[in-house]
C-alpha cells in the first residue's frame, strides 16, 4: 500500500490545478474551454451559407476552415459528385462527418432514404460521413393535408398527424436505421419545432423517442427549434440520455415568440437568449459528440461573418 503524506497530496493537487481548501479535497477545478477541454471539434452545417454553396463552394469551404471549423455537415450534395465533395473538403482541411438525406426516393445522382441505400452507403464512404440524418418528416400516405405554401406544409402535416401516424413514422425510422446499420452507417432524425405538437397527452417528440429503437435510431437535437417550441433544450437532453449523438447549435432573439408552426427569429450563436452554459454540458452528458453550428435566415450580417461570430463565441466559452 502506498501512503501519501498531506504535503505530497497538497503539492500534487496544486500541480494538477486543483483548488484545495483547508478542509476537504479538491473541491473545484478552474473553468476550461468547453470544446478545447474535451478535444471536441466545432462543426458547421453548410445550410448556413445558402447560395454561397452554389456560387463558390470551394472558396466558402476555405473561409470556413480559416475561421477554425474542423468538421462540416452537408445539407445535400450541392450539385457535386461525392468524389468532388471529398476533394473540396480535403483541400480545405475539413472533414464531413454527417449528411442530411431526405426521406424520398432520390435520384441516381443523389440517392434518398427511400431509394437505393447501397448507392447511398457508397457515396457516404467516398465523402467520409459516418452519420446519415433525416432532416424533416414526410406526410403519411393516408393523410390529406390542405395545401399550404412552401415549408408550411410540414407544420400542417405535423398538426394533423395522430398518435398512430407518429408511431408508424417511428417504425419507418427504425427500418431505415436497421438498413443503414447493416451498411456501416449511423442513422438519425433532426427535429424542428413541429415535433413538439401535443399528441395523446404528450408530444410527438416523446412518441418518436419511445417508439424508436436506440440501437437503430439516434437524434440530432436542434436546440434552436426546441427553444422556439417553448421547450428547455437542457431538459430535453436530460430526459433521454444516450439518445443523442449530434446537435445543431442555433440561437434565437430575446423577443422570439413560442410557436409550433416552423417559425423562428434567429440570431448569431451567443448573441441570443439560449443559455449555452446549461445546454452544452447537458448535451455532452446525453451523449452528443458531434456539434454543428447552424443559423437560419434572415441574417443581419453576411453569412460567413455570422458563422465567424458564432465560432468565436463557442471557441472561447469556458465552463
Amino acid at each position: 500500500m502506498v501512503v501519501f503524506s498531506r504535503r505530497t497530496f497538497m503539492t500534487g493537487a496544486a500541480a494538477a490545478g486543483c483548488a484545495v481548501p483547508l478542509a476537504g479535497g479538491c473541491a473545484s477545478l478552474a473553468p476550461s474551454p468547453f470544446f478545447g477541454g474535451r478535444d471536441l471539434p466545432i462543426g458547421v452545417q453548410l445550410y448556413t451559407f445558402g447560395d454561397l454553396l452554389r456560387t463558390d463552394l470551394e472558396g466558402t469551404l476555405r473561409d470556413i476552415a480559416r475561421i477554425g471549423y474542423k468538421t462540416v455537415e452537408i445539407p445535400s450534395y450541392m450539385g457535386k459528385t461525392p468524389a468532388q465533395l471529398r476533394a473540396f473538403f480535403d483541400a480545405a482541411g475539413l472533414r464531413c462527418t454527417s449528411a442530411h438525406v431526405g426521406l424520398r426516393a432520390g435520384t441516381a445522382a443523389e440517392p434518398g432514404l427511400l431509394g437505393d441505400l447501397d448507392a447511398l452507403a457508397r457515396d457516404m464512404s467516398v465523402i467520409g460521413a459516418r452519420h446519415v440524418i433525416a432532416p424533416i418528416l414526410t406526410a403519411p400516405d393516408d393523410l390529406k393535408v390542405e395545401a399550404a405554401a412552401g415549408v408550411h406544409i410540414y407544420a400542417a402535416t405535423a398538426s394533423a398527424m395522430t398518435a398512430d401516424h407518429w408511431k408508424r413514422f417511428a417504425a419507418r425510422l427504425n427500418a431505415i436505421g436497421s438498413a443503414l446499420r447493416s451498411r456501416g452507417l449511423s442513422f438519425g432524425y433532426h427535429n424542428h419545432n413541429i415535433e413538439f405538437v401535443p399528441v395523446a397527452g404528450k408530444t410527438a417528440w416523446d412518441l418518436i423517442l419511445a417508439e424508436t429503437d436506440p440501437e437503430l435510431v439516434t437524434f440530432e437535437l436542434d436546440v434552436g427549434w426546441v427553444a422556439a417550441a417553448g421547450q428547455d433544450p437542457a431538459e430535453v437532453f436530460a430526459r433521454n440520455p444516450g439518445r443523442y449523438r449530434l446537435m445543431h447549435m442555433k440561437d434565437l432573439k430575446a423577443a422570439s415568440q413560442t410557436n409550433l408552426a416552423l417559425r423562428m427569429d434567429p440570431t448569431e450563436v451567443g448573441s441570443g437568449r439560449l443559455d449555452w452554459s446549461r445546454i452544452l454540458p447537458a448535451a455532452y452528458s446525453a451523449g452528443v459528440r458531434e456539434f454543428f453550428l447552424e443559423q437560419e435566415p434572415p441574417f443581419a450580417i453576411p453569412r460567413i461573418d455570422a458563422a465567424a461570430r458564432g465560432f468565436a463565441y463557442l471557441n472561447a466559452l469556458t465552463l
